[in-house]
């Protein structure tokens, strides 16, 4: 038995691959994914009262969140690996059915095939959130087989897409799409077009996915197909090799939550301890693993890396609140072993993501924003007494288009790589995120700070997004300027 730890060899004394360079190779895949899609609605608010009808809390709504769910999921979390995406799928002909396929369609490197059945009702899971936490989860759905003509009209896609991708990945919620014999005959012919299938299952019967390439059972549903105990590591693997052997699978990858991943293959077993540092949020981790299984078999990468990279990705996903995505970014990050102060330039989705996780564990959030060309006494006396205002700290820098647009040539003097690198190596800045706007408005929108921080020379009806604040409940602060270091044309403090 291997047990694979960060650091470890994967085989013997093998040294440790590149997994970096393999995270690299993801963006040039291609993946089909076939199964069910389904519409996740968050809705968030605030607490404050009981209500008088009943003893239920009442939710002031602040904002609305619709994301694509289950397999539609899979296919957010390729995309975000820069992986092209064929998706089929089946939705009804109702609201949640064509939101969906707004969704889907507006993805980058997507070929969607959603098709609509007629009087079906599209899965809608609608979630009511306060604080960071879950107070209702409502659903909506159908989980009867789609319509045989669907059926035969859908495998015909897929079979021809399956031609223009590497693997073929199944996703199976149970909601209709892949019943009956249609992972079978999805199956038979992966196998005839030459390409690797994965399969995360769905119930006890397994001899539905016979002859997968590779299956991916939670621990329960592992212990359910194999009417076998899984309390144990080796009655995991027990379990792992009698469903292997009985249906033919190539190798069976145990999802164990806390415990992490374990690969029952040919080859051997391996261990590959949880890769989590802090827990949030564990909605999508079993999507976030399986697509990126999917993108590294499709980047031929060995299973066990790839099984390493899906087990990275699902730690890396509950440390995110909501079904967030898993980029490249944050696998490269995770993979640096020690924290720099490069990294804590991010890209705006990056930022929006780590405010929320700062909010969710009760953090107030501030952000400041400017030019940041040719620091001075002044500008670090602003950020010094931004970051005492609250407990992390964004700092929004205008890129070097943006200040060209405003300042003229010869500005920036310092490109913005610098003035981000000079940012972020301050120990009161928690990250850097820079924009292209003129103005910092839309990126203020999207971090919803509970404290936005400028200068006292600067009028209130003047600061960008001090308007914004009060849908959210943020409050303006503005910081006196040093006496001895005024503000200089060109340097000023927040000027835009």
């Amino acid at each position: 038995m291997n047990q694979i730890t960060p650091g470890s060899a994967s085989r013997g004394d093998e040294p440790q691959p590149d997994l970096a360079a393999a995270v690299r190779r993801l963006v040039h895949t291609n993946v089909l994914v076939v199964g069910d899609v389904m519409l996740d609605r968050y809705t968030y608010g605030e607490v404050s009262r009981i209500s008088q009808e009943a003893p239920v809390p009442i939710l002031s709504i602040d904002r609305e969140v619709a994301l694509p769910g289950g397999a539609g999921n899979v296919v957010r979390n390729l995309t975000a690996l820069g992986s092209a995406t064929a998706f089929i799928s089946v939705v009804g002909d109702d609201q949640a059915g064509s939101d969906l396929t707004g969704l889907i369609g507006g993805q980058p490197n997507v070929e969607p095939w959603l098709l609509v059945q007629g009087g079906r009702t599209t899965t809608l899971k609608t979630r009511l959130l306060a604080s960071g936490q879950q107070l209702l989860r409502a659903d909506r759905e159908q989980t009867d087989p789609i319509q045989p003509r669907l059926a035969e009209r859908m495998l015909r896609i897929a079979m021809d897409a399956m031609a223009a991708t590497s693997v073929t990945v199944l996703s199976d919620y149970g909601k209709g799409v892949l019943a009956g014999d249609i992972p079978a005959r999805l199956i038979a012919a992966a196998r005839k077009a030459g390409r690797k299938l994965i399969v995360d299952p769905r119930g006890s019967d397994f001899a539905r996915y016979a002859g997968a390439d590779v299956v991916m059972p939670n621990r329960g549903e592992l212990g359910a197909a194999a009417r076998m105990p899984v309390n144990t590591e080796a009655a995991i693997v027990a379990a792992a090799q009698t469903i292997r052997t009985q249906y033919g699978f190539g190798a069976v990858v145990v999802t164990r939550g806390n415990d992490g991943m374990t690969l029952v293959e040919a080859g051997g077993v391996y261990h590959f301890p949880a890769e989590a540092a802090e827990v949030y949020d564990t909605s999508g981790a079993g999507d976030n693993a399986l697509a990126m299984l999917g993108a590294a078999l499709a980047a031929k990468l060995d299973l066990p890396i790839a099984v390493r990279l899906a087990n990275l990705a699902a730690g890396i996903s509950v440390g995110k609140v909501g079904a967030s995505v898993v980029r490249e970014a944050d696998l490269m990050a995770a993979l640096t072993p020690q924290r720099s102060a490069l990294r804590k330039i991010v890209s705006r989705e990056e930022a929006v993501e780590q405010a929320e996780r700062w909010r969710h564990r009760g953090w107030r959030v501030g952000f400041t924003n400017g030019y940041f060309d040719l620091l001075h006494q002044g500008h670090i006396h602003l950020l010094e007494q931004a970051r005492a205002a609250c407990d992390r700290l964004i700092v929004g820098v205008n890129n070097d288009i943006s200040v060209r647009r405003g300042k003229g040539a010869p500005h920036p003097v310092q490109p913005e790589a610098a003035r981000a690198a000079v940012l972020a190596s301050f120990a009161c800045v928690d990250e850097v995120c820079l924009f292209e706007e003129d103005s910092p408005e839309a990126l203020i929108e999207a971090l919803r700070p509970d404290v936005l921080i400028k200068g006292a020379n600067h009028p209130r009806e003047d600061i960008a997004g001090a308007d914004l604040l009060r849908t959210w409940g943020g409050r303006l602060m503005q910081i006196d300027l040093l006496a001895e270091d005024p503000p200089r044309p060109g340097l000023a403090i927040l000027k835009h």
